[in-house]
């Protein structure tokens, strides 16, 4: 028979901390308290089964499940506390709470004092002499379990909590502000009153029994993973639904109970900057949700603490130690236990813990422990410090290092207190993360208007490029996070929203409407590209400080890795931003962007409204030079590192003018008509410009193209090579989905390769490659490895063609899939590793059973993403290749991948 039911209490449990996914994290680190010698109440845990036995069977099929085994351990917390459930003298109260297997501080349900009824509160009260906490834990319980059980919530956002109504009105009635205020015989109206509330707004009066609250309560637990902030949650921290929660039945214990009673929240070291101090807060004769809700003003827990505090809230020393002193002040016995039991318990779990206490009558009771949530700031100090003060070994440290977190170091951020009073207009998706604040512009060539703009745009394209480059952040009203502006400015390191939807865009009237108001050109407003929201005028922002620490963990990164990381990058600006950040080479550097700026797009489009080879071959000879002194650039940046330039890749409609003043003066200066131009124009159009004229079918129509793209590719490696830099150019031919197309092109860049040696007096070292993108490449791996001397897998085209998604369409339809578990993740964010994966561990294989020693990479935006790293470990890729702000975090990846699959 199954068990679902797992009891602790007196030193004794029947689970342990490694349980976290049958009971639950709070379940297992209450039984492993327990097992330690922390004073906990005691109580049971039901398993997470039971949750999965919930959703899927019903109330009933639950119930039945556990119905004998709760039984049993309602016994024995009886036994433990010599209490009987039910029982109008003796009343054995307890509390229901949740426990996920991962921490959801505050996503689920919870209910205190369960067992109480008319009668046993006249029991609490006779047993403890203390009417007033009788009814005031009375209270607290009718109204908890009316919100949570019996749904008893505001009727719409704008109204109150129907019980703090209540509340609020006798407040009234009796003159009074606090709760605190309330004597015994208001607290006995207070019940009377939410009872009438009870039957008036459900139809069934409050429930009396005991047992029927525990199952009411149990059940409501189970139903709040399905609510909408757990489900949210869940969603952002990538946690499976199919987890479960389990629930925690334990033993009341009292902070209410007058003024040697006191409840409390600590943490072992400093949860936001890291440091190695304990702190918390804790409130005397309070109960639990008194501490979080901030209806009082909570206390700090030690002296250095409250006086740290006073300063910074200008409270003066004599006022601090009359109205807010420390529990080190007030209870000093106490405080030195709780003391001993925080590194007790540090010292046990080797992280900062999180810790929830009550003090009942001068006696301590540990209600949870848990491993903290952190800033980012704080992780990177607490797993270097933790490693320096030998509580932890490398490999430790370095897996207590979240590698997403990181973000938060990496790009400038909002001043936090300026954050406080600013206005949310809108949000969107947090494509690019960090803080910019400057004026709404709606044009990328108006950028430079102002000296801070902020380019707001319905959807940017590759012309955009300049003003992305120049705006401080980019707004954009549809796309997602792998858009063109989220992709662009991840490789920036710029500021990005994508997607916001409640942005209106009038380009004409030059205006942004958000929910009826307003914003015009010039008007001041604020991104944070790390949550995605949106804010009316200037905030504050700050540089982040990364600090010798971040710079310990780069280096421990480094020793356990075995892939390396690049970064794709298109600018030296880029490439010396990645190379700061760690980056060992440059994976992708796409020429199409260097094609946008100044007179390069005027002999660009002349190129492309050529009709003949000739004047096709003039204007390549313009971009030459352009071209070449981009490469120096860049190579010279990432000197002594591989630089993988890809070909040009874009199909040609996406250089030419698409409006008509434009068009008129291209054709003036070609001298042609402008009737010509719109008729090339219109040649160029494309039904599915994805899967047509680009790629190295452009360079196989259009040689020239690739024959000018290869000599200044050589080119600047020689002229380099003449002053001595060590350049390493790997030449990638774009979209090869045969091998006779990478045949065609390898020919035409090594004839122009040896021609330009033959010109110089001189020879470098270069590589051809191609880009595995299309599906037949990767299937076909072993033939197409026999002309290239690397891969690297293109996986944001891999994986439109894999799944046959549209990246630019698949918006309007992604959110339902991810909402009705169709997908688990956007494919175009974390690497499908049974679809996209399978034909990169093909490829892979296939190419290296032709060529043992290929080079194999990954250049799409997956290879910053910490899972898709992982895999990309797992397959033997030799490297992974990001945008340049997410370089630490893949070369973190990189070595906890490798950690796992080779420790």
């Amino acid at each position: 028979m199954a068990k679902y039911v797992y009891t602790f209490g007196d030193g004794k449990a029947e689970g342990k901390a490694d349980m976290k996914n049958l009971i639950g994290g709070k379940g297992a680190n209450l039984a492993e308290m327990n097992l330690i010698g922390v004073p906990v109440p005691p109580g049971f845990s039901i398993t997470t089964e039971v949750c999965t036995i919930y959703t899927q069977q019903g109330h009933d099929a639950a119930v039945s499940a556990i119905k004998e085994e709760v039984e049993a351990a309602v016994a024995l917390i009886e036994e433990l506390t010599n209490t009987t459930f039910g029982d109008k003298d003796n009343p054995c109260l307890v509390s229901v709470r949740s426990g996920a297997r991962v921490s959801m501080p505050g996503m689920m349900d919870t209910v205190l004092n369960l067992g109480l009824n008319d009668l046993a509160v006249q029991g609490i009260a006779k047993k403890s002499g203390n009417e007033r906490f009788a009814w005031d834990s009375y209270r607290r319980f009718v109204q908890m379990y009316g919100d949570v059980v019996l749904g008893m919530k505001p009727e719409s956002k704008e109204d109150i909590d129907p019980f703090e109504a209540i509340m609020e009105n006798l407040k009234e009635e009796k003159g009074i502000e606090l709760d605190t205020q309330f004597t015994t015989e208001d607290l006995k109206l207070l019940v009377i009153r939410f009872k009438e509330a009870v039957l008036k707004v459900t139809g069934k009066s409050f429930p009396d029994d005991p047992w029927e609250q525990l199952w009411g309560a149990v059940s409501a637990v189970f139903d709040s993973w399905m609510n909408e902030r757990a489900i949210y949650y869940r969603k952002l921290n990538n946690i499976p639904a199919e987890w479960g929660t389990a629930v925690n039945v334990q033993a009341m214990v009292y902070g209410n109970m007058g003024d040697t009673s006191a409840t409390g929240v600590a943490f072992t070291r400093d949860a936001a900057t890291g440091e190695d101090i304990f702190n918390g807060e804790y409130l005397i004769n309070a109960q639990g949700e008194d501490v979080v809700a901030g209806t009082r003003t909570p206390q700090q827990i030690t002296l250095e603490g409250s006086k740290r505090w006073a300063e910074l809230a200008e409270v003066t020393e004599e006022v601090r130690k009359a109205e807010y002193p420390s529990l080190e002040e007030t209870m000093p016995e106490i405080f030195k236990e709780l003391m001993a039991i925080q590194e007790k318990l540090e010292n046990h779990y080797k992280d900062m813990q999180d810790l929830e206490f009550t003090i009942q009558d001068g006696k301590l009771w540990l209600l949870q422990t848990r491993n903290g949530k952190r800033t980012g700031a704080a992780m990177v100090k607490i797993a270097v410090d933790m490693l320096e003060q030998d509580m932890i070994d490398e490999k430790t440290a370095l897996s207590r290092i979240e590698p997403a977190k990181l973000d938060e170091l990496l790009h400038p951020v909002f001043d936090t207190a300026a954050l406080q009073d600013a206005k949310v207009l809108a949000k969107g998706l947090p494509a690019s993360p960090g803080a910019a604040t400057g004026q709404v512009v709606f044009f990328a060539d108006e950028a430079s208007k102002y000296e801070n703009s902020i380019l707001v745009r319905i959807e940017t394209s590759p012309e955009d490029l300049e003003g992305m480059n120049l705006a401080r952040g980019i707004l954009t009203a549809r796309g997602g996070m792998t858009s063109h502006a989220a992709v662009v400015a991840r490789g920036m390191g710029k500021c990005c929203v994508s997607g916001a939807g409640a942005v209106k865009i009038d380009y004409k009237a030059r205006v942004m409407n958000v929910d009826g108001q307003q914003f015009k050109e010039g008007d001041w407003i604020s991104l944070n590209g790390t949550t995605g929201q949106v804010y009316e005028g200037k905030v504050q922002t700050m540089n982040p400080d990364l600090g010798g620490d971040f710079g310990k963990v780069m280096d421990l990164s480094d020793k356990f890795a075995r892939m390396t990381v690049r970064t794709n990058a298109d600018t030296p600006h880029d490439a010396k931003v990645a190379r700061d950040f760690g980056a060992q080479g440059i994976g992708l550097c796409r020429t199409e962007h260097m094609f946008f700026e100044g007179n390069r797009i005027k002999a660009m489009r002349e190129m492309i409204l050529s009709s003949t080879l000739e004047g096709r071959e003039k204007a390549l000879a313009k971009l030459l030079p352009y071209q070449r002194e981009d490469f120096e650039g860049i190579f010279e940046a990432m000197a002594g590192y591989g630089v993988t330039v890809r070909l040009l890749d874009p199909p040609l409609h996406e250089f030419v003018p698409h409006q008509q003043a434009t068009q008129k003066e291209l054709a003036k200066e070609m001298g042609i008509s402008i009737d010509a131009v719109k008729s090339k124009i219109a040649d160029l159009e494309e039904f599915n410009p994805m899967l047509g004229h680009r790629g190295c079918r452009l360079g196989i129509t259009y040689p020239e193209i690739t024959a000018m793209q290869a000599r200044a590719i050589i080119e600047a490696a020689l002229n380099l090579k003449a002053k001595g830099v060590d350049a390493r150019p790997e030449i990638m031919v774009p979209l090869v989905g045969t091998v006779a197309e990478l045949r065609n092109q390898a020919k035409i860049i090594r004839s122009t390769a040896e021609k330009v040696f033959e010109e110089k007096g001189d020879r470098i070292d270069y590589l051809v490659g191609t880009m595995i993108e299309i599906p037949r490449a990767a299937l076909t791996a072993d033939h197409v490895a026999a002309e290239a001397d690397f891969f690297s897998f293109g996986t944001n085209d891999l994986t439109q063609m894999t799944l046959g998604y549209s990246r630019d369409d698949a918006g309007k339809f992604l959110l339902v899939y991810l909402e009705n578990g169709i997908l688990k993740q956007d494919p175009f964010q974390v690497l499908d590793r049974n679809g996209v994966g399978q034909l990169v561990k093909i490829g892979v294989e296939k190419g290296r059973s032709a060529k043992p020693n290929l080079k194999v990479g990954i250049c799409g935006e997956h290879g910053g993403e910490p899972s898709s790293v992982e895999f990309c470990d797992s397959v033997d890729l030799d490297y992974v290749s990001c945008s340049p702000y997410r370089v630490p975090i893949a070369r973190v990846a990189a070595a906890l991948a490798n950690i796992k699959h080779r420790n």
